[in-house]
């Protein structure tokens, strides 16, 4: 049986088989916005948690970073393969939930996923999976969709329910999936207790489909 999380799959498939995508191409300025504050080489080691229809990651991929862009969906990464075959291999199906995966990062970054995850064991099973697989430098970008203030979540149980949403082409007849939006101060403490160190907060965001993004600068809590 599916998860809840993974209904953006079937939103994916839906949307590709009317010849569209589900999201834009501009990349997030975050993304290259950390990378550059924070001197993150090309040839550093990336992993991008939720890469969706892969508009940061070929962003980075076409300036030579060394990225691994990895989706829950099949579809999702089935779609980024085929849109530029040098890349193909650069995006693995992977879900940071339940997935055992071998390799650390020196970055790691997921836009507008942690929201999608509403049982709070998910949500720390994301934080965990960040923090393990972080080398003992490295740091992680994780945004969220929210102002900062307001909280609220859907009902897991309807997240596969067939809803009408706006698209550019039209209205579209696809799953409601999944939403968990939270404070900062709650964001924070989820942070704090998965043993990750904040660096650096605040609102940014994710045009066009997110107008508010909070999002964190991480690094993993290490014993000396």
């Amino acid at each position: 049986m599916k998860k809840y999380y993974e209904a953006y799959d079937e939103r994916y498939r839906i949307i590709h088989d009317m010849g569209h995508s589900w999201s834009g191409s501009i990349p997030t300025p975050a993304v290259m916005e950390t990378i550059n504050k924070y001197s993150i080489a090309p040839g550093s080691a990336i992993l991008e948690i939720g890469c969706g229809e892969g508009r940061d990651a070929f962003c980075l991929l076409n300036q030579g970073y060394g990225l691994l862009a990895t989706d829950i969906s099949e579809e999702a990464v089935n779609y980024c393969r085929g849109q530029d075959n040098r890349f193909a291999d650069h995006f693995s199906v992977l879900d940071c939930i339940n997935d055992l995966h071998q390799n650390t990062y020196d970055f790691i970054y997921s836009i507008a996923v942690i929201h999608m995850l509403v049982d709070n064991s998910d949500r720390k099973a994301f934080y965990k999976f960040i923090r393990e697989h972080l080398n003992d430098d490295g740091l992680a970008l994780i945004c969220s969709m929210g102002d900062g203030l307001t909280e609220a979540e859907s009902d897991i149980s309807e997240a596969f329910d067939m809803v009408e949403r706006n698209h550019e082409n039209g209205t579209v007849l696809v799953p409601a999936t999944s939403l968990k939006m939270i404070s900062f101060n709650t964001f924070e403490k989820e942070m704090t207790d998965s043993k990750l160190k904040i660096i650096e907060n605040g609102i940014t965001s994710s045009l066009p489909e997110f107008n508010s993004l909070m999002y964190a600068i991480v690094k993993k809590v290490t014993k000396r």
